[in-house]
């Protein structure tokens, strides 16, 4: 599972967040098959922690919009 973060971003924050558990899946049977030595493709795991990393940016970015999208209504009701 190796997206875009383009495609990430279409998709709604409940997907995204079954993403992310689908991908730290994939991280743990992907650590699993290097430690019995069954990984064949050697850059798996580097790509999942990147996927992971896409998500959670995207995730942060959707909070912190949220949070001041709040903040300036706040302000407003009070001016």
């Amino acid at each position: 599972m190796h997206l875009k973060a383009r495609d990430l971003m279409k998709l709604s924050t409940s997907e995204l967040n079954t993403k992310l558990d689908e991908a730290y899946r994939e991280l743990f049977n992907l650590r699993f098959q290097r430690a019995q030595g069954q990984l064949k493709d050697d850059n798996a795991i580097k790509k999942t922690r990147h996927t992971i990393a896409r998500i959670k940016t995207i995730l942060r970015q959707r909070e912190l919009a949220a949070m001041l999208t709040a903040s300036r209504a706040t302000e407003a009701e009070q001016a």
